[in-house]
């Protein structure tokens, strides 16, 4: 198959659409159940990069969870504890495989976010991811095979719709790639730097020692940025992405929303949410929209009379703003990658307040010996790569 038509674009009003190969090479995928959108594509295709390059960095299945051409939640398969399973609601499907524990973190990092996603799995799809991904509202996964078991319960997903994409994990891309904007042709060599310690070997702060579970996730955190949407940053702990943000014009707000992801991730983890009575028969999304707002600021909104007895079996008492600080306090240790450098202290600042002890970024800021003072005032160990990460 050298093309294949789309039922439209970004949008319904852009047709004609189709995905094809200038080079008039067969597609290097599959199409085995459902109908893959413009947009489904992307997702797939920057995501399989990605999930392709944790593998190969650190030989661990790997998956991560794209919404609109950036990752919500991107891992590594390592096991997970009692807590993680609960707060990723696959507490009770037993063991799982290590594909479907990266998937699992992946899509429980950022809930929200990941509402509707597009999968990418760096590993055949085995069962157990597969029933993971049956439970979750998702439209579509590509993986470089399935399991006959794999495959059946994917297939039997939105009624025989669900989009399931086949990738040859033998493909190669040409080393040139090229796009169109506004009727031009924009070309330049694909970003092949590999992400490795010799990278991130410029250590500039006064501490220097970064152990070597923070150094795979600082490499999380680079590979993730580089295919997120800049201006991004994105922070890591025990092998998984917990704080994403992508797309912002300014570096301290993408410090900010990525830190407040990695906020919410860990608060549900606090004994104020884990004992969270909920109404028998909740659909998950409301359930998550629930945890959401009661972390957050707008609280009431889940614990006013008349609107809590929608949601919990028992009226759960406030979570304060002291007590949830005094709970994000005993996060620590947490790894945060930046795709371009630090221009002012404030993103340490804010970094700080969610754990941040080891961070990767490119330097290079007139404002550099700034950056690394703060970083030095809380003790953090810092790297300059020398490399940018824009993605676009």
């Amino acid at each position: 198959m050298k093309e294949l038509e789309l039922k439209y674009g970004c949008n319904p009003n852009q047709k004609p659409s189709r995905i094809f190969m200038e080079n008039g090479k067969e597609l290097p995928i599959t199409v085995l159940s459902g109908r893959p959108g413009y947009i489904n594509f992307l997702d797939a295709f920057n995501g399989w990069q990605l999930v392709r390059e944790l593998k190969k960095a650190t030989g661990l299945p790997a998956a991560t969870s794209f919404k609109h051409v950036s990752p919500a939640g991107a891992a590594v398969g390592l096991p997970l504890n009692e807590t993680l399973k609960k707060i990723y609601w696959v507490d009770d499907m037993g063991e799982l495989s290590p594909l479907a524990c990266a998937y699992a973190r992946a899509r429980g990092a950022d809930r929200m976010s990941s509402f509707g996603d597009f999968i990418s799995l760096s590993d055949v799809c085995d069962a157990d991811t597969a029933r993971i991904i049956k439970r979750e509202v998702s439209d579509g996964v590509i993986a470089p095979g399935y399991e006959p078991e794999a495959l059946a319960i994917l297939k039997s997903k939105k009624n025989g719709n669900y989009c399931v994409i086949q990738i040859d994990e033998n493909y190669v891309p040409d080393p040139i790639e090229r796009k169109q904007v506004f009727g031009i042709t924009f070309e330049q060599g694909r970003n092949e730097l590999k992400i490795d310690d010799e990278l991130m070997s410029n250590v500039v702060t006064a501490n220097k020692e970064i152990p070597e579970a923070a150094k795979l996730d600082l490499a999380i955190s680079l590979i993730t940025l580089k295919y997120t949407q800049s201006n991004s940053v994105c922070y890591v702990k025990g092998g998984q992405a917990i704080g994403i943000g992508a797309g912002q014009q300014s570096r301290v707000h993408c410090t900010r929303l990525a830190g407040q992801k990695a906020d919410n991730w860990f608060l549900r983890q606090a004994p104020q949410v884990l004992s969270l009575q909920f109404v028998d028969g909740i659909k998950r999304a409301d359930r998550d929209n629930a945890i959401d707002v009661y972390i957050g600021e707008e609280y009431m909104d889940v614990l006013a009379d008349g609107a809590w007895e929608k949601i919990f079996k028992v009226k759960p008492p406030v979570f304060t703003r002291e007590e949830k600080r005094a709970w994000l306090d005993q996060m620590t240790d947490v790894a945060l990658g930046s795709d371009a450098f630090f221009p002012f202290g404030d993103n340490i600042e804010r970094a700080k307040k969610s754990g941040v002890k080891y961070i990767a970024e490119p330097g290079g800021s007139v404002r550099d010996d700034q950056v690394i003072e703060t970083c030095d005032k809380y003790g953090m160990a810092m790297v300059f790569t020398g490399i940018r990460l824009f993605h676009h």
